[in-house]
């Protein structure tokens, strides 16, 4: 399939459902297997010959990261409701215990399939000069270096211990590892039973010296199986295996805490003690020594995942090695966006020329940690507020905001405090920019404040003027190099105006009245898009040109699911590049033949949230609507956050994301899995040879429309994909 076929293919061939499928749980794809499914879309690329080979490794061990989290999450949530007793199905019809039965069998599969792949890559990586030997295969010099490496490096932290009534079990943390031991006493035979937790403080592979530049690595587990003599003195190796440990990682916190802060600490001591969801063990494991383990980690039999491979398949992100980059993608450095270059490096003087729309990573993020640390520096401006829901550890964001606070003007941050994963670090954010005088603030104990929004109000001549920036990623330097996310950077009066009102609002809880320019959840951002997806659908009834595109990460709220459905059913074309979860099912007859899904799989992770609708004119053109969102639908985004959508008005940005962005998104074909009407994905077939457009290498190569400075826009390449 070319990319002229793709954009010109009719929608997918229609799928019968039974008549009560068509209005019952049937039409909705369950979310659990619909995000299994994108797991296996990203493991599928660990073996895609078209991607580096430690590029593929690093897929790897993303779709290995991805399934701990869910397991720590959602199949955590899951149990906790089935051992409660809850049977209410969800939107798709399953109960909690059916969900898990399916979410257990697949799941299984696909570590298997990562237990072939990893095998595959191996091969391939020997063939390339990395090798991951095994202690059997040592040379006597391979033991002495090892020999020095664990008594300096590893010896110091290892806390071997028995397993008797005089030794409590010890706690094992969420994916932590341990090897479980059977020794014998050489002077009388007499039977230990031992455990010797592997630290996570040092490396899981050790390095070994290799003279002909080769690179050989060794599991930690194995250097610690070398040394057990070392550990257990007088004793010898009977038996051993290792297994490794998931815990429930979901936060339970008391709604009326009195201090937020302080409940969160406590909680986050409490996630180290939740109880544990997955035990993987490797094969072989002696029944005798399993069973004290499965005892003492309180874990049933469909809880055990016995594996003939590696454990912790995330660990081979180590193995990603920069001083091979021949085996990862070309480097790539983002680009400086010409009009910011053309004010040499102004910020203000590039937003107040006009509205600018900057595209992660393919123009550096670096442009917003500019626009906050030049704001700190510029003695014009007299307030900024910003939102942080994830950011990085030493954060040049948090950094410029005290730097700002500490220079007198006025700061104030929004922390979210309920950011799964980063609480901890989000907690010690806030007690820096508290120190350094800036106001700061939790937002609301029952929404999670999702909006990313930030605000510069600086004098200028007799007036204040809000410079404003509105993005759908997180302001976090470091995800932002392979994240795809959009900035929008404005002064116009509305929308800093409008901003402002949602900064009031999570401060001072007075809910803001006249929005201009953006919707919020949970308000009505969700009621705004149903009455966007209804005017579609009756533009279409009029016998207009009618259309809707959505670029998101997740579609799974069910009323906005079912006004798609009722728009697809009026004659409006709808089309999705969805990268996770979808529980819609696109090209069922009689529902949603009108309806395309893809999802993009590739070099940098899709994260942006765009939304357009043909407002009687067709995608794209003069008249259409064109919103970009920190929100996915989702029924927690719609119903349980603050979440912003943000409507883009200027020509040139609605241009960018519409003829650019959205288009070649569309156009893609060597990154894209389509979806069929039973939920499931495949890839579009290519002859040998064939092209296939690439939409990042297509970014990579070419500026964006709104960044172009005095050269002006007229040379930019866009993509003509019109659906009326």
């Amino acid at each position: 399939m070319t990319q002229a076929d793709f954009l010109n293919s009719d929608f997918p061939e229609s799928m019968a459902l039974t008549e009560d499928a068509l209005d019952g749980p049937g039409r909705f794809v369950n979310r659990e297997m619909s995000w299994l499914g994108f797991n296996w879309r990203v493991l599928e690329e660990a073996g895609n010959p078209r991607v580096p080979l430690l590029e593929r490794l690093r897929f790897l061990s993303i779709s290995a990261a991805n399934l701990d989290e869910f397991f720590t999450v959602r199949v955590a949530g899951l149990r906790e409701l089935e051992k409660e007793g809850h049977t209410a199905p969800s939107h798709d019809g399953l109960t909690p215990a059916q969900q898990l039965v399916q979410i257990r069998e697949d799941a299984r599969r696909l570590m298997a399939s990562q237990q072939e792949t990893w095998a595959a890559l191996r091969r391939e990586m020997e063939g390339q000069g990395i090798e991951i030997v095994d202690r059997v295969d040592l040379k006597f010099s391979d033991k002495q270096h090892l020999d020095t490496v664990f008594l300096r490096q590893v010896f110091p932290i290892l806390s071997p211990l028995a397993i008797d009534p005089a030794h409590p079990f010890p706690f094992i943390p969420n994916t932590g590892y341990s090897l479980a031991l059977e020794l014998e006493r050489v002077s009388d035979g007499r039977v230990l039973k031992a455990l010797l937790p592997i630290p996570h403080q040092t490396d899981r592979f050790v390095s070994l010296p290799s003279p002909d530049g080769t690179r050989r690595f060794l599991p930690l587990e194995q250097l610690l199986l070398l040394h057990t003599e070392s550990l257990f003195p007088g004793y010898r190796l009977k038996a051993h295996f290792l297994f490794r440990v998931l815990r429930d990682s979901d936060l339970e916190v008391e709604d009326e805490a009195e201090d937020l802060v302080r409940e969160f600490e406590v909680a986050l001591k409490r996630r180290r003690r939740g109880e544990v969801v997955r035990l993987t063990v490797s094969r072989g494991a002696p029944q005798r020594l399993l069973d004290v383990v499965k005892r003492e980690l309180h874990v049933q039999d469909d809880e055990i995942i016995e594996l003939d491979g590696m454990l912790g398949v995330a660990d081979l992100r180590e193995l990603v090695l920069d001083s091979r980059p021949d085996l990862l993608w070309p480097s790539f450095t983002p680009r400086v966006p010409e009009r910011v270059q053309d004010h040499d490096g102004d910020m203000f003087a590039a937003i107040r020329r006009k509205d600018m729309l900057l595209h992660h990573p393919y123009e550096t993020f670096d442009m917003v940690v500019r626009f906050l640390q030049q704001a700190a520096r510029d003695p014009d401006v007299v307030a900024i507020k910003q939102t942080l829901y994830r950011t990085s550890k030493n954060s040049p964001i948090v950094g410029a905001l005290c730097e700002a606070a500490e220079d007198g003007k006025s700061v104030t941050a929004l922390v979210e405090l309920k950011a799964r994963f980063d609480e901890a670090a989000n907690i010690r954010q806030s007690r820096r920019l508290e120190r350094s005088g800036a106001h700061v603030v939790y937002g609301f104990l029952e929404w999670k404040t999702h909006a990313k929004i930030s605000t510069v109000v600086r004098r200028e001549g007799k007036d204040l003027v809000t410079y404003t920036h509105y993005g759908t990623g997180n302001y976090h330097p470091i995800t932002a190099r392979i994240y795809t996310d959009l900035s929008f950077f404005t002064c116009d009066t509305d929308l800093g105006l409008d901003a402002t009102k949602v900064f009031n609002y999570v401060s001072g809880y007075a809910r803001p009245l006249d929005l201009r320019n953006i919707s919020i959840s949970p308000h009505d951002m969700k009621t705004d898009l149903l009455a966007m997806i209804e005017a579609e659908a009756a533009h279409a009834r009029q016998g207009k040109p009618a259309a809707i595109w959505a670029k998101m990460n997740s579609v799974i709220e069910p009323d906005i699911i079912d006004a798609l459905y009722a728009a697809s059913q009026a004659g409006v074309k709808i089309s999705l590049v969805i990268r996770g979860i979808c529980g819609l099912k696109p090209g069922v007859a009689g529902l949603s033949e009108n309806i395309r899904v893809k999802s993009i799989v590739g070099r940098f992770l899709e994260h942006s949230r765009i939304v357009c609708f043909g407002n009687g004119g067709g995608l794209p053109s003069e008249k259409s609507r064109v919103f970009l969102s920190s929100a996915d639908w989702m029924g927690r985004n719609l119903n349980r956050r603050i979440e912003t959508l943000v409507e883009a008005k200027n020509p040139t940005v609605k241009a960018q994301i519409t003829e650019q962005i959205m288009a070649a998104n569309l156009a893609d074909v060597a990154q894209s899995w389509v979806m069929r009407p039973d939920g499931t994905f495949h890839r579009p077939v290519l002859s040998e040879g064939e092209f296939a457009f690439n939409c990042h290498r297509f970014f990579m190569e070419n500026p964006s429309l709104s960044g172009r400075g005095s050269a002006g826009a007229s040379d930019v390449p866009v993509l003509t994909h019109t659906e009326d």
